[in-house]
């Protein structure tokens, strides 16, 4: 997966935006106006790639336990963000989309009623 990819597959998910609220640096994707994936591209850059994406507690551990590519999100609450190592290796494209998939999920799964129905 390169960062374009990484970027179209972001957008392609219903009432999605990009920005950069932090610096240059740091590529965000909200869903209505809630972060659920972000990326340095200085990282990307670099070779060693990652995003940060939400993830249900349970399963975070879960997935850090079972690949090395996944770890606690870096500058994030690590209960909820982890932290996906993409030029590694370990990682197939399916598997990373289906974790942007989960963190999509994750975030609009916490919003209000009303701001689901908006996604209808």
């Amino acid at each position: 997966m390169n960062i374009e990819q990484f970027r179209n597959y972001c957008l392609s998910k219903k009432a999605t935006t990009e920005h950069f609220p932090f610096d240059n640096d740091v590529l965000v994707f909200k869903v209505l106006n809630k972060m659920f994936a972000l990326a340095s591209l200085k990282q990307w850059e670099s070779g060693d790639g990652y995003i940060n994406l939400k993830c249900d507690p349970e399963y975070a551990i879960e997935l850090r336990e079972t690949y090395q590519s996944i770890k606690p999100g870096y500058h994030m609450n690590k209960q909820l963000w982890n932290s996906v190592y993409i030029h590694r290796g370990e990682l197939q494209t399916k598997f990373i989309l289906e974790l942007i998939d989960h963190s999509y999920e994750m975030i609009v799964k916490g919003m209000t009623k009303k701001m689901r129905e908006s996604l209808q």
